[in-house]
């Protein structure tokens, strides 16, 4: 590019930020829907539709939800990835246009801080899964308490075995992780059919299964199912912002949106539909849903079935974690201050910040999965989508100065590097959303604030992003912006 050595001297570039020349951008429509696959099969996934089965509902209307949020949220998903298709800049990069050259950073922490609570999520799923291999060997130890404000002694140990695990790979660098991906890729595909074989098996047919009726009736069901499409859209709301860090290797736009529309919806839903099957089944054998997995294949009677399969779980989680879940924060920690924070010092801080959000409270039951941990930061990442998007193609109309993006004095300098307007709106989407949440956790009473404002919470994703973006909107009427038609190099306007 002409532009590549002035931006070379900039403090706010490096090797991981700069954009990706459009030789090198190689994925094609199966790259995109293959990553959406993989990342689709994940343990999350089926606890995603086991605690909807175990919230009440049946399994057609948990297949619907779930099939409803990943449509929903496919939409942001292309929108955000148009940028990273066109201009072959990153999440960050693509931010300092709607939040500043320094505020882009507010947006990449509130990602970030996601990030460590699922990065701390995954681990406690893969310490309860060496805590079931050791209990398999020893039957008389007990369950996992998930009543107290802390477990066991010894699931707690096992939690940060695997949390020293997962420090170990990020100290040795990521590329240690492939030949784990490779086996995750191979092995719970496989995983997953034999565990709905078994359910089928073992609960006489489908039929028993499907048969269930939902314990959710009329007002019942209502005040269920919007919180819980709230929740299946903020499951990926933290990929539907930084999408454009996967986008901006594409070959092209169709690639990418072809690519996300095969690999999302579908394959979130068929292996959703696994989860349901399964839940189902164990209401049916046990009495009661078993939703989480590792609690489940602990149920085995097999001391060899549950080394594999738990050995399996941890391995499995231990590949996922490092891929979805430390690369992204890791950077945008050492974003902050390059010259200070490394990768692999970004990559402890997200494991610090996962253990002190205390995990296995966070999924000890279906409603705390739901209500608090999905809908709550659904309510910060929202927002941030809205002001992006309208940015993008209302305000700025799909054209970007890719040289400015990295300079302190440049079209996206605003005051200081930040942009106040999209400050302010991030705020105003926000604020509707915090006395649902503070209710949701049992800080304030029922009557403190009027009912229509706290059932807002049950909609945060979508009040944060249309609040937000319609009064970054409205705010940046008065702001007057440059003719980009004459500026924008005609390098970059890749399509």
């Amino acid at each position: 590019m002409q532009y590549e050595n002035r931006m070379n001297n900039s403090s706010l570039i490096n090797d991981d930020l700069a954009p990706i020349p459009q030789e090198k951008r190689k994925w094609g429509t199966w790259n995109y829907a293959a990553l959406w696959i993989s990342m689709s099969l994940c343990i999350p996934t089926y606890m995603l539709a086991s605690s909807l089965i175990g919230g009440g509902m049946n399994w057609w209307q948990a297949i619907l939800t779930i099939f409803l949020g990943n449509t929903i949220v496919l939409i942001p998903m292309i929108l955000n990835g148009h940028a990273g298709a066109k201009y072959g800049i990153p999440f960050p990069v693509f931010a300092r246009a709607s939040f500043g050259t320094k505020g882009a950073n507010i947006p990449a922490m509130l990602r970030a801080i996601v990030a460590c609570g699922w990065f701390g999520i995954q681990t406690w799923i893969g310490g309860a899964a060496i805590y079931n291999i050791v209990r398999a060997w020893n039957p008389g130890m007990p369950e996992i308490d998930h009543s107290s404000l802390f477990p066991q002694a010894i699931p707690m140990i096992c939690f940060f075995v695997f949390l020293l695990l997962n420090m170990f790979i990020v100290y040795l660098g990521v590329e240690s992780i492939r030949k784990l991906l490779v086996f995750k890729a191979i092995f719970l595909p496989i995983a997953a059919l034999a565990l709905s074989f078994w359910a089928i098996s073992a609960a006489n047919g489908l039929g028993p299964i499907l048969e269930r009726p939902s314990k959710l009736q009329g007002s019942s069901f209502w005040n269920y199912f919007f919180p819980a499409l709230t929740g299946m859209v903020g499951f990926w709301a933290t990929l539907s912002l930084n999408i454009p860090d996967f986008t901006r290797y594409a070959k092209s736009q169709k690639a990418q949106m072809r690519g996300q529309a095969i690999g999302l919806p579908p394959f979130m839903t068929l292996f959703a539909f696994i989860g349901v099957v399964v839940t189902s089944a164990t209401a049916i054998l046990y009495g009661n849903t078993i939703w989480d997995p590792v609690e489940l294949a602990g149920r085995f009677d097999n001391k060899l079935m549950i080394t594999f399969a738990m050995l399996a779980v941890a391995i499995s989680t231990l590949a996922t974690n490092i891929a979805a879940n430390i690369i992204s924060p890791a950077n945008d920690f050492s974003n902050l201050a390059p010259g200070k924070i490394s990768f692999r010092t970004g990559g402890y801080i997200t494991g610090v910040i996962g253990v002190v959000i205390f995990p296995w409270k966070l999924i000890a039951d279906p409603t705390g999965y739901i209500f608090t941990w999905l809908i709550a930061y659904s309510s910060l990442l929202g927002p941030v989508g809205g002001i992006m998007i309208v940015d993008y193609y209302f305000i700025r109309k799909q054209k970007l100065i890719v040289e400015d993006l990295y300079k302190h004095n440049g079209e996206y300098s605003f005051g200081n590097g930040f942009n106040k307007f999209a400050i302010i709106a991030l705020l105003c989407g926000i604020l509707p959303n915090v006395p649902g949440f503070l209710l949701q956790i049992k800080l304030i009473s029922s009557t403190a604030f009027p009912e229509w404002i706290n059932h807002l919470y049950h909609y945060a994703w979508f009040v944060g992003f249309f609040v937000s973006g319609f009064i970054y909107w409205s705010l940046m009427q008065k702001f007057k912006v440059q003719s980009y038609e004459l500026k924008v190099a005609p390098e970059t306007q890749n399509s």
